[in-house]
């Protein structure tokens, strides 16, 4: 069988990013071709927000501003065929990142099925991923145990590496999610599947 070569790219990303999960999926097909690593780099987009939940207006977008981008949110999820409902509440997704980043030095296998269901959860389902409870109940589904997702709430080392991405995305002057850093390219948005591709070749 032949040897895909390996593709090592970094994104800056959030759970609670409609376009982390088309750019997710867009980036998923990539790996038909590549082996591919990625260095997933969490950011909280939101932390203001509660884990409670409030309602979408607490963004502040102008209401053009947010249909417009909801347009364009229906258009790029209908070619990736994924399912959102109406996007009526957000939430802090800090528990979530922590969750994650503890899973990806634990199980790739559980990472990626974690990974998966956090955006699924929030954007298909309409459950609260600021929620611990909510947050357990994916975690256990993933294969974490109580214990291991206890620790990740804990875990100081989780926090410095969550610390470390924040700055590391001020000095990289991060201002989106998704951004992909392929090799010395930058890529911000959820960018069509040919243009992933294209920087993965040039390299």
């Amino acid at each position: 069988m032949e040897t895909k070569p390996e593709l090592k790219i970094t994104v800056f990303s959030d759970y609670i990013c409609p376009f982390c999960y088309v750019g997710d999926a867009r980036l998923n097909h990539l790996r038909d071709t590549f082996d591919l690593k990625v260095n997933w780099c969490f950011l909280e987009i939101h932390p203001e927000t509660s884990s409670e939940g409030e309602p979408i207006s607490s963004l502040k977008y102008p209401p053009d501003t947010w249909r417009r981008m909801m347009t364009v949110l229906d258009q790029l999820a209908d070619e990736e065929n994924l399912s959102f409902l109406e996007h009526s509440f957000t939430t802090n997704s800090r528990s979530a990142l922590q969750l994650a980043e503890a899973a990806k030095f634990i199980d790739a296998g559980v990472f990626y099925r974690l990974h998966k269901r956090l955006f699924e959860a929030y954007f298909s389902e309409g459950r609260n991923i600021g929620d611990r409870e909510v947050l357990r109940r994916l975690g256990i589904e993933a294969g974490l145990s109580e214990q291991q997702i206890e620790a990740a709430w804990q875990d100081e080392a989780v926090d410095n590496r969550l610390r470390q991405y924040a700055m590391a995305a001020h000095d990289l002057n991060v201002r989106a999610t998704p951004t992909f850093f392929v090799g010395d390219q930058r890529l911000d948005g959820a960018v069509p599947v040919a243009q992933l591709a294209r920087a993965a070749a040039a390299l």
